[in-house]
């Protein structure tokens, strides 16, 4: 069973950065494309970011363009999110999520939380 873990988050303050990663359990997994999600606590889960697997073709939220990047590395299974000048209204839990052929499937969430 394949499974999508995340790590990377944590507290920062406002102006800061951080780096999220997510890693399949399984390195012969393979997915159209990754992406990241978020959830505020009382919100509705919503887009954050994706990228395709073989283009490397990315998207973007647009509360979070041009401060977030999103990118891959194809051996170690992984996608990451760097996340730079960090505001409070960034704070929730952070997913990831891979489209794959077979179906649609989450992590179990890292939690990110940015202070004033």
């Amino acid at each position: 069973q394949v499974r999508l873990v995340e790590s990377g988050g944590g507290l920062v303050q406002a102006g800061g950065s951080l780096r999220l990663s997510c890693a399949a359990s399984d390195r012969t997994f393979s997915a159209d494309a990754m992406g990241w999600f978020r959830q505020a606590p009382g919100k509705e889960r919503e887009f954050v970011s994706t990228v395709n697997w073989s283009g490397g073709l990315t998207s973007y939220a647009d509360s979070v363009k041009g401060r977030f990047t999103i990118s891959r590395d194809n051996a170690k299974k992984t996608v990451y999110l760097q996340m730079n000048s960090l505001k409070p209204e960034d704070t929730a839990i952070y997913y990831c999520t891979a489209y794959s052929p077979t179906g649609r499937l989450w992590g179990q969430g890292t939690q990110v939380t940015v202070s004033s």
